[in-house]
């Protein structure tokens, strides 16, 4: 059994924890943990620092007057923090799975509570869907765009569908798409009763157009009851 310091754990000599070494810039320590080698600056979520190794400091990141007035408005966005230095950080968020994602010049929607981290060279704002001005609950979301890498996290192995039929999902499924396509609300009055788990999944989001949609497997945790 390996042993450092005094301490002998199987923990050391089982490769799957032991850390992934890699030069490149960003990289998935495990399906749920998401390393990145500082030296440049990252935008990630608040609270998403599990463990960093070197020089880094961590700032709160203001987003402007628009974008703040559209999270005062919309209650979406992403609370982001500016993690500068040089060494190692570790993010995570609440054990989601982490999944990265290159753009080359164009732009990923995501919702904002599934964004875990990105480059700081990424354009971003808070965007509505297209019909959903009075609709409750996750039909602002962040867009991002440009060149560089986003993270974004999945409760559950996700699926990706691409768009080459008209496409639906449940606005809370649905964790992220390609900003190219048109989307907009879909009701589905006469199968209420049918779809989803319950009051709200009568209505989903629609895309078309050629792109990706990612939906995970999870429409968020139930609101439990209330006792009294």
């Amino acid at each position: 059994m390996a042993g450092i310091g005094g301490i002998s754990t199987e923990l050391l000599s089982d490769e799957r924890f032991a850390e992934v070494q890699s030069s490149a810039r960003v990289v998935r320590q495990n399906s749920r943990l998401l390393k990145v080698l500082l030296g440049d600056d990252v935008l990630a979520k608040q609270g998403a620092m599990v463990a960093f190794q070197g020089q880094i400091g961590f700032e709160y990141e203001g987003s402007g007057a628009a974008k703040f007035l559209k999270k005062a408005v919309t209650g979406e966005g992403v609370p982001l923090m500016r993690c500068s230095g040089k060494g190692e950080l570790f993010l995570a968020d609440s054990g989601f799975q982490v999944h990265i994602i290159h753009l080359e010049g164009s732009g990923l929607t995501v919702n904002g509570r599934n964004v875990l981290a990105f480059e700081p060279s990424l354009a971003w704002d808070i965007e509505r869907i297209k019909g959903g001005a009075m609709m409750a609950g996750g039909l602002f979301n962040t867009r991002l765009e440009g060149h560089g890498w986003v993270a974004i996290t999945t409760d559950g192995d996700p699926v990706v569908l691409r768009t080459n039929q008209p496409t639906f999902a449940d606005t809370d499924a649905a964790v992220a798409w390609s900003s190219s396509l048109t989307t907009t609300i879909n009701r589905t009055v006469k199968a209420q009763a049918l779809i989803g788990r319950g009051s709200g999944e009568a209505v989903q989001l629609a895309f078309q157009g050629d792109g990706i949609v990612i939906v995970q497997p999870s429409e968020g945790a139930a609101v439990p009851a209330h006792t009294h």
